[in-house]
């Protein structure tokens, strides 16, 4: 059986650059199409969170507009409701040991921006997927976590990969990007990623060896397929 970590934000807010915050937390559709593709599949799936925290769901991300209508919102509410229990007590990432999966998963959702972009222990978990050749998938703002990683001599792993992730223009169009206190694809272009971009919120993803990117919720199912896929091949 092929083993998924999922790891999600415990962060419930975001801190703007007025020091309010603006409530937030994971995105509904990036972590439940997902986890429902892996789960129809027949992975075994595991949530983990820093210090065990319950994730809190981005409650616009269960609009009509931001699901993609009426009836899709109600499906993403009906599947996450499904995994309550998973959701409701998932693993501290302190005490998760990075040999038992096959694919280390980050969904999205302004909640990372927060918490896992300055969290060593998200950051090790990171960079000992990728050193130890499994598939690291990183969704739409959940590349913010990938600036907490680095190695012992300070250097960033990820320099030079080719990845994706909410962009400068969508965060734009979203309407917070005057109130960012940083933007995920400047921090990531400053640091030395290879970042490319599609048009805004069409699904786009970016395979780099093993680093898998997704830029939007819109790339949260073709993400998915791909590693399943892959996966699949390999063995």
């Amino acid at each position: 059986m092929n083993h998924v970590l999922f790891v999600v934000s415990a962060a419930d807010h975001w801190t703007l650059n007025d020091g309010t915050l603006h409530p937030t937390g994971y995105w509904a559709e990036e972590l439940a199409e997902p986890h429902r593709l892996f789960s129809e599949a027949g992975w075994s799936i595991t949530i983990a969170t820093p210090g065990g925290v319950a994730p809190t769901i981005d409650r616009g991300s269960l609009t009509a507009q931001a699901a993609g209508g009426e009836d899709r919102a109600a499906e993403i509410v009906a599947y996450l409701g499904s995994i309550g229990e998973e959701l409701d007590a998932p693993r501290s990432i302190d005490d998760i040991v990075v040999a038992d999966y096959d694919v280390v998963f980050y969904p999205g959702g302004h909640g990372p921006m927060e918490d896992l972009a300055v969290d060593a222990t998200s950051g090790a978990l990171m960079t000992e997927a990728l050193d130890t050749d499994r598939i690291l998938a990183v969704l739409c703002h959940a590349p913010a976590a990938l600036l907490a990683a680095k190695r012992a001599d300070g250097s960033w792993p990820f320099t030079g990969y080719r990845m994706t992730g909410f962009t400068n223009e969508e965060e734009v169009i979203g309407g917070l990007a005057p109130k960012a206190p940083w933007l995920v694809q400047t921090r990531l272009v400053e640091l030395g990623a290879d970042f490319v971009e599609a048009a805004p919120f069409t699904a786009h993803i970016e395979v780099d060896r093993n680093l898998y990117t997704g830029q939007n919720p819109a790339s949260s199912g073709e993400l998915a397929a791909r590693i399943i896929a892959v996966v699949a091949a390999k063995k």
